[in-house]
């Protein structure tokens, strides 16, 4: 793919907010070594899938989770749901969620696997700091403490939008 053609493609993807489409560009951009194009449409596809309102605690945190989702999809070959993170949502609400996540003393598989994609914004972590003023400030500190130890640039996951 051409650099023209590269950059008409990223500006689609940018405008577009069919799910699917954004699905197919992703896997045809992944299967021809397009790893920038890729990478947008898939981050522009789990953005758009949270009904939530954009710029909200739970949007993010439903951006984490369908993104999780389609990698643990892609990985797996079927559809794979974070059934237990949903039950804990359902049972405890999306703050809870996140709160228990960072004062826990134990690292996630899901931070890892996280870190490992290279998708540190991503983190229930990063979403707390990106909404630190809805969290008490113990939270927000094990938060920036876990990331910190992580050697996640803060900067960078608290500026993603």
């Amino acid at each position: 793919m051409g650099h023209d053609d590269e950059s008409r493609m990223l500006a689609f993807v940018a405008s577009c907010d069919d799910p699917e489409k954004l699905h197919t560009i992703t896997k045809n951009a992944r299967e021809r070594g397009a790893h920038d194009l890729a990478d947008a449409a898939f981050r522009k596809r789990v953005s758009i899938l949270p009904s939530e309102k954009p710029g909200t605690v739970e949007h993010d945190f439903w951006r984490m989770v369908h993104a999780f989702e389609a990698v643990l999809t892609e990985g797996n070959g079927k559809t794979t749901r974070l059934s237990r993170t949903r039950q804990k949502v359902k049972r405890d609400g999306v703050r809870k969620t996140l709160i228990d996540w960072a004062s826990s003393s134990k690292v996630t598989d899901g931070f890892n696997m996280l870190l490992e994609r290279n998708m540190p914004e991503l983190l229930g972590e990063a979403i707390i700091l990106r909404h630190s003023d809805e969290f008490d400030s113990d939270v927000v500190t094990a938060a920036r403490n876990r990331l910190e130890a992580a050697d996640i640039d803060i900067t960078k996951v608290t500026a993603y939008r």
